[in-house]
């Protein structure tokens, strides 16, 4: 994934840590889909399917959350994105959870992807101070 931003915002630890929770999550959906994409006895599909895309979209969008915030210029606008960064972020920590409930062994990748979230939401804190 290659967005075209300033060297200086790619260096930043939290845009850093962002490209790598993208890393985990996809890894992570493509493991989980693997399991969940065949069909129930019923012949109906498994719902926690559609929770394992979602981790990836939201995930995609941290970065560029990152680097829109970083290069806004207005205060107001900048808290736009901030918020949606925090949204993204919680929407991942649930959605990791409502995975862990899945029938597959990928599931135990998902506390993974949390302490991550943990870190990155760590970061994210320190990271507003500066803008």
């Amino acid at each position: 994934m290659s967005y075209n931003t300033p060297l200086n915002l790619s260096e930043l630890p939290i845009y850093q840590k962002a490209l790598e929770i993208f890393a985990l999550s996809q890894s992570i959906s493509m493991y989980l889909t693997d399991d969940l994409s065949s069909l129930k006895p019923d012949g109906s599909e498994d719902n926690n399917i559609y929770f394992s895309g979602d981790i990836v979209q939201q995930s995609v969008s941290l970065a560029p959350e990152i680097v829109n915030a970083e290069l806004e210029r207005y205060s107001e606008n900048k808290y736009k994105h901030i918020a949606s960064l925090k949204r993204l972020t919680n929407k991942l920590y649930k959605n990791s959870y409502r995975l862990e409930r899945s029938n597959s062994n990928g599931k135990d990748f998902l506390p993974i992807l949390r302490s991550e979230l943990k870190k990155f939401k760590k970061l994210q804190s320190s990271w507003m101070l500066t803008l």
